[in-house]
């Protein structure tokens, strides 16, 4: 079992005795709490060094648990955070590293502006993450003329 704290979404073990489970509704229908521990999952799934046949024992199963939590927590940088890591976004260094990047991309951008057609990538900080987030306003799709590139001059 892991736990989710929110944007510092440090996924840790945690122990549950038989008297410390309680049942909680909201987990069956709301599961936008949990979106850290989700991702984990899924790539826990698609990693390379996923075992292919079951443990041996029980310590080497919480060992490659343990080793797998490090690096999904400290070296794993998630799309969702702007490709920082939840350790990185837990102890309030993204903001750091994503202002560093958007002057990176600026500086990129103003030394060869024919490689960019538009604006760089948004480096902006990332405060709420949400895994499935609930759709309340309708989308609109507006048309867009076809065949009409905007080119650099």
């Amino acid at each position: 079992m892991v736990s989710d704290r929110g944007c510092g979404g440090i996924t840790e073990p945690i122990r549950i005795s038989p008297r410390a489970v309680t049942k909680k509704s909201s987990a069956i229908c709301d599961r936008s709490h949990i979106p850290f521990s989700e991702s984990l999952f899924k790539t826990l799934k698609y990693r390379p060094a996923y075992p292919l046949k079951p443990f041996d024992t029980l310590g080497a199963a919480r060992n490659w648990v343990t080793e797998l939590v490090r690096w999904y927590n400290h070296e794993h940088r998630h799309s969702a955070i702007r490709f920082v890591t939840p350790a990185q976004c837990h102890r309030n260094l993204d903001q750091d590293i994503l202002d560093r990047r958007t002057a990176l991309y600026e500086t990129a951008r103003q030394s060869n502006p024919l490689r960019w057609k538009g604006q760089t990538r948004n480096w902006q900080r990332i405060d709420v993450v949400h895994l499935n987030p609930d759709r309340t306003d309708k989308i609109s799709v507006v048309p867009q003329p076809r065949n009409q590139e905007q080119k650099a001059a």
